[in-house]
């Protein structure tokens, strides 16, 4: 009886560099794991965390030990950096891909890299990610070691994050037009996901970028061949994008300071606008009030022309507040 070996659980894709070959090999998607005892180059790894046979697969493999284990099998939602023995393994930001569409959702992507092989895992489809599957598949001839995978994921990141800034100065474009015209609109509704989006971007930028310069700095036995130079490319990328998210987020924060000014404005148009007919209304309210009164003796009761007298003293009380409110400065 053939015993087949058991597939990769949660094998999304896999691929074999060569040393000085221009092209890589691609994995079947039944491939085993006696596949992956390679006699030269690299390996990268691509597994979907759905599987729940991922962490046991993983605690097998060799170099892979239980902190990296930890690392591409945790549910965490924040990134991490972390050098050890001239191992890099932790969790990067990126953003979900729908199978027709690409959204602005968070999304996580852990990651594994030695001098042999790179292992990158996920939870949901990524943007970045998959763009560097396709960039592999291109040109492998560029992937001389498993940190140039690990490079181009980041610098995939980075250029993700330059076309949401260009998509959402758009759409404040379309807000600011709005919010200068000469109607008063209320552009809160639109404005409020935009800087949510903004604001979390910049946040999880920040991180990244605090968490490569700490790495930057280990000792130069904790870092894997090539990672200085790296980070400090990677580096030199996420702060100019960095500066741009900056400016977005502040000119978002400014259109909300506008459009509450306005409203603030409007409101207190209105304010005074009640105001004043409050000014005017109440003098002749004073007099339909004191004719009002079910008393004895009042002045008009007996004769005719009573209701004429009444409605001169309201257009002279009217005339009063008005002349009262024009020598204080109001009108």
């Amino acid at each position: 009886m053939l015993l087949v070996p058991p597939a990769i659980p949660g094998l999304v894709w896999a691929y074999h560099f060569r040393p000085q070959s221009t092209s890589c090999s691609r994995f079947p998607a039944e491939a085993s794991r006696s596949d992956l005892d390679i006699g030269e180059g690299f390996l990268w790894l691509h597994l979907n965390l759905a599987d729940s046979r991922v962490p046991a697969f993983l605690e097998g493999l060799e170099g892979v030990g239980p902190a990296a284990v930890a690392a591409l099998t945790t549910h965490d939602t924040h990134a991490t950096i972390t050098l050890d023995e001239q191992l890099v393994y932790g969790t990067l930001v990126d953003f979900q891909r729908e199978f027709d569409s690409e959204t602005r959702d968070i999304g996580w992507l852990h990651f594994f890299v030695s001098d042999r092989i790179i292992i990158t895992t996920r939870l949901q489809p990524l943007r970045s990610i998959d763009r560097v599957r396709g960039a592999v598949e291109k040109n492998a001839s560029r992937f001389k070691r498993p940190i140039n995978v690990f490079e181009t994921i980041v610098a995939e990141f980075q250029r993700t994050l330059i076309t949401l800034v260009m998509e959402l100065t758009e759409e404040l474009n379309l807000i600011e037009d709005f919010v200068y015209d000469n109607a008063p609109r209320d552009e809160r509704r639109k404005l409020a996901p935009v800087r949510r989006t903004v604001v979390r971007l910049h946040r999880h930028l920040r991180t990244v970028l605090t968490l490569l310069r700490r790495a930057a700095a280990s000792e130069d036995n904790e870092m894997p061949e090539g990672f200085d130079d790296v980070a400090s490319r990677l580096m030199n990328r996420l702060e100019a994008v960095d500066h741009d998210v900056y400016a977005l987020q502040e000119r978002a924060r400014l259109l909300h300071e506008e459009i509450d000014s306005k409203l603030s404005s409007e409101t207190n148009r209105h304010l005074y606008i009640l105001s004043l007919m409050t000014a005017f209304l109440l003098p002749p309210s004073l007099v339909t009030g004191f004719f009002g009164m079910n008393t004895s003796s009042l002045p008009f009761a007996e004769g005719i022309g009573g209701t004429v007298y009444a409605v001169g003293f309201i257009l002279f009380s009217v005339a009063a507040a008005w002349w009262v409110l024009r020598r204080a400065g109001i009108l």
